[in-house]
């Protein structure tokens, strides 16, 4: 599977976890949206469609991540509209240390080993985290949840097993509370 980094150079080298996969030979760069392959998947935190198992016939031609800060985030993606499938990740808790607990604010190692995982390669995905110190704490975070994205074949079922997952924990956070 073929991961490629738009890398728009915004974040601290030492903190960018793109500079580290890239390191390992995990991932390619391109610095132009002219070096993006046709009809390949980007990871848009913005984009109104989700991220699901069905979209295995994109991510052949390769997973694009954006990676800017997240301060500039929604301007860089605007400029990209061209020939890309815009996917956003479906609920996921990142485990890195800058965002940790903020869900949704996922590393670029963290959103390309989110998108591998659904769409069925978690070796790869188990793979790519494998090198951070926090990695495994990603998928004891998010097990459940990448489980049964995994497992829904299409953008609805994903939708429904979120709805139904983020229902629970509301749940267990109300009777919690009512023991207090």
């Amino acid at each position: 599977m073929k991961l490629i980094v738009y890398n728009l150079g915004q974040d601290d080298p030492k903190k960018c976890t793109a500079q580290r996969l890239l390191k390992f030979g995990e991932v390619t760069f391109v610095k132009n949206i002219r070096g993006l392959p046709n009809n390949c998947i980007l990871l848009n935190p913005f984009s109104k469609r989700v991220l699901s198992p069905s979209d295995i016939k994109y991510s052949k031609n390769g997973i694009v991540v954006l990676d800017c800060s997240w301060v500039e985030a929604e301007k860089c993606f605007d400029k990209i509209k061209s020939k890309i499938q815009g996917r956003i990740l479906p609920f996921l808790v990142p485990s890195n240390p800058i965002n940790y607990g903020k869900p949704g604010k996922l590393s670029t190692v963290e959103a390309f080993s989110g998108a591998l995982y659904i769409i069925g390669e978690k070796e790869h995905a188990r793979k790519i985290l494998s090198s951070f110190n926090w990695g495994e704490e990603f998928f004891k975070i998010n097990l459940e949840l990448l489980e049964g994205y995994s497992k829904s074949y299409d953008e609805e079922g994903i939708l429904d097993f979120q709805e139904k997952y983020l229902k629970g924990i509301n749940n267990r956070k109300s009777s919690t509370e009512e023991i207090k």
